[in-house]
Parts: C-alpha cells; structure tokens; sequence
C-alpha cells in the first residue's frame, strides 16, 4: 500500500472533485456558525478517503475506519443509535475486512484493488443477509428509541449492502453508498433541523452522494480495463 504511489497518480479532475467538496464542507461549516468540529472533521476524512476508494486503493479503507469511528460518535450525541451502531458495529469492522482483502489483492501488484465479478452465491448470500441483519437491526434500534426509526432502518440496510460489496471488490458498492448518502442526507436534515450545527453532516454526504457515483464509474472503467 504505497500511500505516495497512490496519491501522485490520482488525476487532475480527481484533486478537483476533492478540492469542490473540501469548498463546500468548508462553506458549510462557516455558515452553521461554526458548527460541530467533529462533524467538519469527520466529513473532511470522509471525503478524502472516498478518492482513494474510486481509484481502488486500500489507503481509502484506513482512512473509512477512521471516519466511521468518529460518525459513531456524533450519532450517538444525536441519539441516532442506529447510525452509531451501523457505522461502529457493521461499517468499521466490514472496512477492516476490506481493507485486508484489497491489500491482498491487488491488481498485478499495483496500488489497484484486484476487481472480482459477483457469482450467484455472492448475490444469494448478499440478499438473505441483507435481510437478516436488517430485521435485527430494526428491534434493536426500537428497543432504544432510535430517533426516526424508519430511516435509519433503511440506512442500516443500505449501509451493509454496501460494505459487503466493498469486501466482495464489486464495482455495485459504490452505488450501495450512493444510496445510503440519500438516506443520510435525510437523516441529517432532520437533525440540522432542530440543530444547525450539523448542516455540515449534510453536506458531507451531498458531496458522499457525487464522489460515490463517480467511484461507480472509475470502477466499471477499471473492470473494462482489467479484463483486458
């Protein structure tokens, strides 16, 4: 994992797409009267880590296990168990597993993860887990209250679909985030609501939601590429 490989070949509309969400992280912070510094501080390390993982490099992994260590934290301030429990029990370990699985697969021997196509046992197991976890999760986040409880439901569903196909090295993870960035967003508006000072976290998963769908299209470039 050469973190200096991996930055140094990044593009020119990567480092642009990078700097316009720091902007608007940025100018996000400034006008919710300062706001949350760890919410501004995990959007920032949210961010920078989903350029590395459009381009398929393991440093995004370590930078994603950071992030969710603090996301559980500022879910847990808001009362938003099941984000902390999504993010600290599912996504923080799934992103461990990710990374030892890129780190074990690279892409003849580059900084490029390895891509692998999804089999039909991948889909079952995917499918009948995703429903599994989903129905535990809801009775736990009803047993502890779970501010809007509903969203952040569907949020916990979308999140692990998109872990598991992020340890899978399948392309379809980064349309799971997408997903679950429209979730978040919801989930966070409803909070900056009663409490400005996260507006931050809503853009942080505004610029999530374009990152993630530029991530789906450098891996479906990469898949082509590879194959060749």
């Amino acid at each position: 994992m050469n973190i200096l490989k991996a930055l140094k070949s990044l593009t020119k509309f990567e480092i642009c797409l990078w700097a316009v969400s720091v902007t608007v992280i940025v100018i996000s912070f400034v006008f919710s009267s300062g706001g949350d510094a760890l919410s501004f501080i995990a959007s920032l390390i949210g961010v920078t880590s989903l350029i590395f993982l459009a381009r398929g490099f393991a440093f995004g992994q370590v930078l994603m296990i950071i992030f969710s260590t603090i996301y559980g934290i500022i879910s847990f301030r808001f009362s938003y168990y099941g984000e902390m429990l999504t993010y600290i029990g599912m996504t923080l370990p799934m992103a461990v597993v990710s990374l030892v699985s890129w780190i074990r697969h690279p892409y003849k021997k580059s900084a490029e993860v390895e891509i692998s196509k999804l089999s039909k046992s991948k889909i079952v197991f995917i499918v009948l887990s995703s429903v599994a976890v989903t129905a535990v999760f809801y009775f736990i986040l009803k047993y502890f209250n779970t501010a809007n409880l509903l969203p952040s439901t569907f949020s916990v569903l979308t999140s692990y679909i998109a872990a598991t196909l992020t340890a899978f090295r399948s392309p379809y993870y980064a349309v799971g985030y997408a997903c679950n960035d429209l979730v978040l967003i919801v989930l966070w508006v409803l909070a900056a609501i009663e409490d400005f000072s996260y507006l931050p976290m809503v853009a942080c998963f505004a610029v999530f939601f374009v990152n993630d769908m530029y991530g789906f299209i450098c891996w479906k470039r990469m898949e082509k590429r590879q194959k060749k």
